[in-house]
Formats: structure tokens, sequence, C-alpha cells
């Protein structure tokens, strides 16, 4: 998880790196029952919708067992397939603190469980968020690369003064991004794959538009955070987007300095239109606000 760029020093009880024990034992028993809610509606939703890598990935690491997972635990297999581990922070950290620990391939997971009654929607992303949508993945040797590659990016895009391109990749691809497979669209994106409403409106509804997936058109494109997606952006392999992240970026922010911004509900004329959304949704909202 990481904040705005500003760096600031850690909290009480955070260490330099920002991260903190997981406190595992502290966990009440109402706290473990929201996880398994929450992780049982998602694993009876998700065959059929979420990509093959995450559905395996979900079973390699066993990530239901008695509730909220134990660090340590699932460190060890997942640490066995990719050399990953997860980390516990106190909270939203620095991009540069979120960059180095990626670049290192530690993932940062927020501790804390949101309540009862915010099964469906959490400001602030939680351990179910980070850890049920983010982790699963990692277990795949690929998009495992592909981190750790966003990681080092992200450490240059801050030099470069590019880091609002790069968080727009990170938007549509880790937190939203689709996945082309033989058997149709498939999800990858950690914001959808932890969120019932969003599983079910990313393939489904016929509101957003879904368009092929293509580098530099990503990142000219703004996102939403405060409501389903408009567009979402449909990868054709996880090597294809791990391909596209290995080459230099410095030319491509050159172009993309003299380049606007795209809207969020545009099409343009080079896009690979898999579906051309009708945005009634967005437009329903945007009349409701008025």
């Amino acid at each position: 998880m990481s904040a705005d760029g500003s760096t600031n020093s850690p909290p009480p009880g955070a260490r330099a790196d920002w991260t903190i024990d997981q406190g595992w034992d502290a966990y009440s028993e109402a706290e473990h029952q929201v996880w398994i809610t929450l992780y049982e509606r998602q694993a009876a939703l998700l065959p059929g919708r979420a990509c093959d890598p995450f559905l395996k990935g979900l079973e390699a690491l066993d990530l239901h067992r008695t509730g909220i997972p134990d660090f340590v635990r699932i460190n060890t297999e997942l640490n066995r397939l990719t050399g990953w581990s997860v980390v516990a922070v106190p909270g939203l950290v620095p991009d540069d603190v979120f960059f180095d620990h990626l670049a290192n391939r530690r993932f940062p997971a927020g501790q804390f469980i949101r309540k009862p009654d915010q099964l469906d929607y959490l400001q602030e992303p939680d351990i179910f968020h980070d850890v049920f949508g983010h982790v699963p993945m990692l277990t795949d040797p690929v998009f495992a690369d592909y981190m750790q590659a966003y990681g080092r990016g992200g450490q240059r895009a801050m030099q470069l003064g590019r880091l609002h391109n790069l968080a727009r990749l990170y938007w549509y691809t880790v937190e939203f991004g689709l996945l082309q497979t033989p058997q149709g669209v498939r999800i990858y994106g950690a914001g959808i794959v932890s969120s019932r409403a969003e599983s079910i409106f990313a393939l489904d509804d016929p509101s957003p538009n879904r368009l092929g997936f293509e580098l530099e058109r990503v990142m000219r494109t703004p996102y939403r955070i405060d409501d389903f997606q408009q567009v979402y952006f449909v990868i054709p392999s996880l090597q294809a987007l791990l391909d596209a992240t290995l080459q230099d970026f410095a030319p491509i922010y050159d172009r993309l300095s003299r380049a606007s911004d795209i809207a969020i509900e545009r099409i343009e004329t080079n896009d690979l239109v898999i579906t051309e959304g009708t945005q009634a949704y967005a437009l329903s909202r945007a009349a409701a606000a008025q």
C-alpha cells in the first residue's frame, strides 16, 4: 500500500522500513470471523471469474484455515514458490518505502481487518484486500517478477517525476486488471477479486469499456478511486505484461510529457475494443449527484 509520495518518519512502534509485527495472536474471534465470511463469499464467487494463477495461489497458500492468515505460515510457502514474503505495515506507507519493498520481493500488507458492517466497502485497504487480493498472484513466477520490476520502476519514476503515470499502470493492472484466456476474460486485479460487487461488475455489467492493454495508453488514462471503474484494460498474458515493463521507460516518459491525458470513458481510434461499454452506470451516478 503506497501513499502520496511524501516521505515521513515511521510512526511509533514501526521499524525504519515501516514494518511492524503482525501480532497474529491479538486478533479476536470476531475479527477472524470477518475474514472467514469474506473468504467464503469470494471463494464461492470467483471460480470461472478469477484467472487460474490466482485460484491456484489461493489454494497453494491455504488462506482459509481458521481465519486471518499468520504471515509466518504463509511466507514459508510463498518464499519457496517465488522468493516473496508478506510484511505487516501500520497503514499507507510513503511511495519510496513501498517501492523499496516491492523491489526486494516484499509485499507490505495492512495489519487490521474491517468491521462486520464494512464487508462491502472500506476506504483504506485492509488485510483482506492486501492478502486475499494481492498475495495469491505472487505465487505465480511471472507475475512475481512483474511486481518486482514495478518496484524498481517506481524508484526510477520518482527520480524522473513521472510517478502519476506509473501509478496508473499499477491501478489498471495490479489492482483492476483483466486477463484474456482461452476460456474468456478473467480477473487478476486485487481490487476486483477482493470485492464481491466489482467481481460481478467487471465481467458482467454492460457499462464499462474493456480495452486491450497498451502501456502508454494505460499511462495516459486517469482512474477513479470512489466507485466502479469506467474502463478495464485486458492483458493478453502475464508474460506480455512483464515484457512491457522490462523496457526502458525513460523514452516513454519523455513522450508522455508532451501528450495529454485520455478521458476515462473515451475510446481512441487505435484501441483494441473488447467491449464498448454503455457508461450507463457512471452516467446514472453523475446524474444522481447533481
